[in-house]
């Protein structure tokens, strides 16, 4: 009797300190794909930053519109190994930054990026979602208009961010509303 005990509680400790060997090696730090990404990337194409300061950062700027108003260029950065665009509405006039808008890469976590937004302005002004899409819009934020877009399927991801001075959310050659108008148009393609 005494050996039949002792023999389960011999093979219970072998069964339990093998668990602990595993789940003690599986203790490791799991950072989110976007955990490290920071919003002062974009800070060379806010809204009224000189294209010259553009250029001396980022080399390889690719222009792929000049236009008689503005000039768009297109600008890959860099996140770990991925690259993603952002495209840089430039006004002639004074070679300034109109607004950018950026296609934010799949594998970011809408909610580390969301959050981020929300510590940097506060609370989004306005909220619009359908069929699992989501545009969040801050207004009066150091004078610029923040617009940032997500879905969820699966998971949740970031579509895109875009930002605009305040003066010229109007002007009807920023990105976001020759985005909108392609859009809503039936039988247009956007390009």
């Amino acid at each position: 009797m005494f050996k039949k005990t002792l023999k389960k509680l011999l093979t219970s400790s072998y069964i339990l300190l093998s668990f602990c060997i595993f789940i003690n090696t599986a203790k490791a730090k799991v950072e989110e794909p976007n955990y490290n990404f920071t919003f002062d990337k974009f800070k060379p194409f806010h809204p009224g930053q000189k294209l010259s300061d553009i250029q001396k950062e980022y080399k390889a700027m690719r222009l792929i519109n000049n236009g008689e108003v503005v000039k768009t260029y297109e600008i890959q950065i860099r996140h770990q190994n991925y690259f993603f665009p952002v495209f840089v509405h430039i006004k002639n006039s004074d070679n300034t930054v109109l607004d950018f808008y950026a296609r934010l890469p799949n594998y970011f976590l809408h909610n580390t990026f969301h959050q981020s937004l929300i510590n940097r302005y506060g609370k989004q002004d306005q909220f619009l979602n359908r069929d699992g899409t989501s545009v969040y819009i801050w207004k009066d934020e150091e004078k610029k208009r923040v617009t940032y877009s997500g879905a969820c399927t699966i998971t949740c991801f970031p579509i895109y961010i875009h930002m605009i001075g305040k003066d010229e959310s109007e002007n009807p050659n920023n990105f976001l509303t020759q985005l909108l108008k392609a859009n809503s148009t039936p039988g247009k393609d956007p390009k």
